[in-house]
């Protein structure tokens, strides 16, 4: 029987290659040859920076992809030029599921910062899958999360009052920077206050208004693009639509 090895998560994530098996072989062990075996399919570190785009619209699925570095806002077009930000990729999570259904990729993949990307070719990617079932297992765990993140954004969409989405997104965000092993209640944001506007389907000026307010209430510490989490029971109020009263004893999200 060969031994399993235990995944160091902080160590894996060091490069790209083991970024993405760390991600995709969360939480088992897995033995020398199996990790030898992923290992081998990773293309590694492949290089963009800000603006750059890594898919586009109409190309073929060759890969799935994760930043090791940087982070990435998938969008799509509308015939008149604007913008609309379907989601926001951080370091260590996989994207390029899109084109999973189809084979082509339904919208573009743009770098928000200088990013290093390892590609994961789908076609071997699924073969060994099919002879790793903890492999496999988890590859689905990760697809699963994926839709998760679609189906937030539509609630997301759905809140009524913008302040609850502002508070929405930055709980969603700080939920996922804890579970790639990153601060959550500390953090620089990747997106500009527009980006956010274009997730949100908000005006900028309301988004602006929405972090001023929630730092008015103690909710949270924005400086630029720095944000600090004050008091997370709060915000998760704000999140869930209930009382979003802060230390302040204000009501940001009412007022929103």
């Amino acid at each position: 029987m060969r031994d399993p090895i235990p995944l160091d998560l902080a160590r894996l994530r060091r490069s790209c290659s083991e970024c993405a098996l760390g991600f995709l072989c969360l939480p088992a062990g897995v033995d020398a040859q199996d990790m030898a075996k992923l290992e081998a399919v990773v293309r590694k570190r492949r290089p963009l920076a800000r603006g750059e785009t890594l898919y586009r619209p109409g190309d073929a699925l060759r890969s799935l992809f994760v930043a090791s570095e940087g982070s990435f806002k998938t969008v799509v077009v509308s015939a008149e030029g604007e913008e609309h930000v379907l989601g926001f990729h951080l370091p260590g999570e996989l994207f390029g599921l899109d084109a999973v259904g189809s084979g082509q990729h339904r919208c573009q993949a743009i770098a928000l910062t200088d990013a290093l990307v390892c590609e994961l070719p789908f076609a071997r990617l699924t073969e060994i899958a099919a002879d790793l079932p903890s492999l496999q297992q988890q590859l689905l765990r990760v697809i699963g999360q994926s839709a998760d993140r679609d189906h937030d954004h539509v609630d997301v969409l759905t809140r009524r009052q913008a302040g609850e989405r502002i508070a929405l997104f930055l709980q969603g965000l700080r939920e996922r920077l804890t579970r790639i092993g990153r601060p959550g209640d500390e953090f620089q944001l990747p997106m500009s206050r527009d980006e956010i506007a274009r997730y949100l389907g908000l005006a900028l000026e309301t988004v602006s208004r929405g972090f001023s307010r929630l730092q008015d209430d103690g909710v949270i510490e924005v400086h630029g693009r720095k944000v600090r989490i004050l008091d997370p029971e709060a915000l998760r109020r704000a999140a869930s639509g209930g009382d979003c009263q802060g230390p302040s004893a204000t009501r940001a999200c009412d007022r929103a």
